[in-house]
Parts: structure tokens; sequence; C-alpha cells
């Protein structure tokens, strides 16, 4: 049974029918599809840019070609106001994945907006040369937010910059050279951290890239060699079985066993720079690790010269609800801190974190970064803190992140296409599968199917995991009740109609680029 709320729910205000889909992909049965979207004062301005077709054209004749557009028909998309998106057309939509997790408080949050009016009337850039007051006010108060001795700031615009700045100074600092990271991560895109990433679909062949990067096992509960039903973090657990005992996690215990072959047999003794792990991994579709396995793998990694490096590009800034910081949840805490995305909610900012002991290593040379930390930058990052503090959206993601998984589980039982639920505040993944017992991935014809029709009824959410199979939920973090009602209405029809067609192949299909 769905929970009480889903099943009592009405929506209210505009109505979204079939009239209204832009894309061929919509089942015919769909036709007496009738979905309410929740209430939304704002009035977006007209549409003035240049014609869709014109945009398309520039599009194929002037933007390199991995620009890729998402949907048979792309969105053009023209205005956004908190956790709504406005195509050109004017049709609204909710936005459930937060521009790639990006957008943390709202898009175009007045709060925000204010912040950064009110710097760009003052100074906008000047370079670090000289100082200027934003830098210092927004670093004292990042910093006040994490645990132990991580005091030391070093803004940047973006996180593959964050990371690859992470892979330099855990190489400065320990002299060592090799670095561990999971198969199945993501890292970013700059040569430097590509070899970080271990997701054929992001890999240029370039030589060199893997240069002192080993991949490790992926501890996946759900895909791996093991795991099972109290393994995870989270309020929804895979549905294989579990022999853990009370005192710890049998799964994390196997999977900490063969992160140490790769010390005694892959790695110089004693000699390791540094591991990089996301807190949730992101990209690969949202997979979270047998409890107590990173904690373990720090000692590990410390005990043999290195420092442990959280990436929290996508798991910081209160999107885990539990905890401000996705680390937190590990008990542990880390050497190195890399965020982005919802740092700047959407504007291009970005930092790494760590102790001054590590921080001093960039004294051994010049460093430098032109728009790191500038005064814009700086003004809306504080904004961005107000905002999660003073509208307490680490609580409504806790919240309300915890009631759409708990309800995204009981859709579960529905639909066997749903093989798994997962995740903690809104940071949630639904694995869609081919067959719940061999854990296959739905073929990519069928994925696309769901994606482009909860698209026409007016919910936007991304595509993650090496398949593309796992539907990624990262919405800003002011999203209500009546909107993840709205969500989960749309998927219940659209699992229906699809399960409704199931006399079609459901063989697994040509593996196809996974998006996030």
């Amino acid at each position: 049974m769905m929970s009480k709320r889903l099943l009592t729910h009405t929506g209210r205000a505009l109505s979204r029918a079939s009239s209204t889909l832009h894309s061929k992909v919509a089942p015919a049965e769909m036709t007496q599809v009738h979905t309410e979207m929740p209430e939304c004062s704002h009035q977006p301005a007209s549409y003035d840019g240049p014609s869709y077709e014109r945009i398309l054209e520039t599009r194929k004749t002037h933007l390199t070609p991995n620009m890729l557009a998402h949907f048979k028909k792309p969105l053009v998309i023209h205005t956004g106001h908190m956790q709504w998106l406005y195509d050109h057309e004017g049709r609204r939509y909710l936005d459930m994945f937060g521009g790639i997790v990006t957008v943390s408080v709202g898009h175009c949050h007045p709060k925000v907006n204010q912040a950064l009016a009110e710097q760009t009337a003052k100074l906008w850039h000047t370079t670090n040369i000289y100082m200027h007051p934003k830098i210092h006010e927004y670093a004292e108060r990042l910093v006040a937010k994490f645990p132990g001795n991580l005091k030391s700031v070093c803004f940047v615009n973006s996180g593959s910059e964050a990371n690859d700045l992470a892979m330099l100074l855990a190489r400065l600092h320990t002299g060592n050279q090799d670095i561990l990271t999971f198969r199945n991560a993501y890292h970013g895109m700059s040569p430097y951290t590509m070899g970080l990433t271990a997701h054929s679909t992001w890999r240029y062949p370039l030589p060199g890239v893997n240069s002192g990067v080993l991949h490790v096992m992926n501890p996946d509960p759900y895909q791996g060699i093991w795991g099972g039903a109290a393994c995870r973090d989270s309020p929804v657990q895979t549905t294989r079985s579990c022999n853990c005992p009370p005192s710890g996690c049998q799964a994390g215990s196997e999977y900490y066993n063969e992160l140490e072959q790769n010390f005694k047999y892959s790695l110089p003794r004693g000699k390791v720079a540094a591991m990089f792990a996301e807190s949730i991994q992101g990209v690969g579709g949202t997979v979270q690790y047998p409890k107590g396995y990173l904690k373990k793998a720090a000692d590990l990694v410390r005990a043999n010269g290195g420092i442990f490096v959280a990436d929290e590009v996508q798991t910081g800034f209160g999107r885990t609800g539990e905890h401000f910081w996705g680390f937190e949840g590990h008990d542990y805490i880390p050497d190195i801190v890399t965020m982005a995305k919802g740092i700047g909610n959407g504007f291009p900012l970005a930092a790494v974190v760590t102790t001054p002991e590590i921080a001093a290593c960039l004294g051994q040379a010049l460093h430098f970064n032109t728009y790191g930390g500038n005064p814009m930058a700086s003004a809306v990052g504080i904004a961005v803190l107000d905002v999660i503090e003073e509208e307490k959206l680490q609580r409504n993601s806790l919240d309300v992140g915890t009631y759409f998984l708990n309800s995204l589980a009981e859709l579960q039982q529905r639909y066997e296409l749903i093989g798994d639920v997962r995740g903690k505040g809104l940071m949630i993944g639904v694995e869609l599968v081919a067959d719940r017992e061999t854990r296959a991935p739905l073929a990519t014809p069928h994925v696309l199917e769901i994606w482009e029709t909860c698209k026409d009824l007016g919910v936007l959410f991304g595509r993650g995991g090496l398949h593309g199979n796992i539907i990624n939920f990262r919405p800003p973090l002011c999203i209500s009740y009546d909107d993840v009602d709205f969500t989960l209405n749309i998927l219940d029809t659209v699992f229906r109609q699809h399960m409704n067609k199931r006399h079609r192949s459901w063989r697994t299909g040509p593996k196809f680029r996974g998006f996030y």
C-alpha cells in the first residue's frame, strides 16, 4: 500500500494533461491521465530570446559535441523560482534534480539574489593579490562548519578544480604518489581528476591519466559481491538477505579485507598518498557503502602514510539531512574535504578545506586561482549558509527526504522494475531493473521512456550509474511534502503504464552512456 498521505493527497492548481505533452515517447494510453501540480504564485516573465529552432542550430554548429541535450525534444529553460523551472513556452516543471545537485536553497532565492546584487554594486573582482572583506568573512563562516582541525580553506571554481587541488596537496604533503579511489566513483573531468573517475563512459583514451591512481573494489551492498538488508545507513535497505552479527556489518568486513589486499599486493608498503571517497556516490547512482567501512579505510590509509579525502561535492551543505557533511554519517574526520555545487546555489564556487599542516605545503611554490573566492562568490556563499540555517533546510532535507524514501519503498512493493531504493535526506536513488533476482539493469529504451514521460508530466530528475538506469533525485532542499506527493503520483502513473506494456521485451539492451 502507498502511504496514507499519498493516497489522500489531492494536488492543487495547475493541471497538466496529455494535451501538453511535447514528446512522442508518451504512450497512447496516457491520454486520460491528469495530474495536478502543487500551487505556485510565481509568474515568470514572457520569453523573449531566440527561437527554439535557432537555439538548436546554434547548439549544433557552435557548441562542442560534449554538450549533450537531455530528452528527444530538449527543453529550453527560461526562468526558475525555488523548486520550479519554466520553459520558453511557459510550462512549469518540478525540478527534482537541482541542476545536477547544485541548486541547494532554491532557484533565484531572493536572499541570495540580494546578496549578489549588493556585492556587484560595490566590487566584482580584484583577485586575491589585494585583500577584500568578503573572502575573510566567508572563510570564517565556512570553516566553523567543520569538526577537528579542518581550519584552512582554499577557494576555487568547480568540483574538478577542488579535487585536482586535493590530489596536489596529498602528494606534496606525504611525498608519496599513489592514490586510491573506488570503481564507480566520479571525482571530476580535468586531465588530473579523470584518473580518479572510474566510469568508462567518462574517460578519454589519453596516456598517463591513470598514473599513480588505483581503482579498488566498490563496496556496494546492492550490486556488489557482498551486501544485505542491514548494511546501509539509510531508512531503506536492500532486499538481499543479511547475516550480519549485532556487533558489525559482515559485508563491510569482506569489502575491507578486499581493500587490504590492494595494500598487500599493489601498493608500495607504507607509501600511499591518499584515498578519495564520496560520502555517497553521486554520478555512480546514489551508491552507499556498508556501515563502518569508510572509518576503517581511513585508518588503513593513514597507517600507510596517506591522508583521506572526503568528496562532498554532492553530499555537503545539509543534503543528507542528518548531518551538514556526508562524512559525519560515517563517524570519521577526513584530512581534506572538497566541496562545490550546492556551496553556491549555482554560482561557480568551490573549496578545499584541510588542516593548517597540510595547507602549509602550498607554500613550497606559488599557487594561484584568479577567480577563487572573489567578492561575488564569497557574498553568495555567505548568503547560502544564511538561508540553510534560517530556513532550517537541513532539517527539511531530513524530514521530507525520509518521507520520500519510505514512500518510494512502498512504491517498490508494487512494481517489479524497482530493484532498489536508497539514500539519505534528499540524496536519493531508485535503481530500475529488468529482473530483481539477477539485479540486471532495465534496458535503456525502457528507462528513457519512463524518463521522457515523467518530464512530459512535469517532473525532472537525473539518471546515473554505468547503465543510466538509476533515477537520481537531488532537488533543492526547499521542496515540500506536496512536491514529493506530486512526484510519487507521477511515478506511480508512469510505472503502472509501463508495466501494462510488459509484453514488450525486457531484455537488457545495449550499454548506454550514464548521465548524472
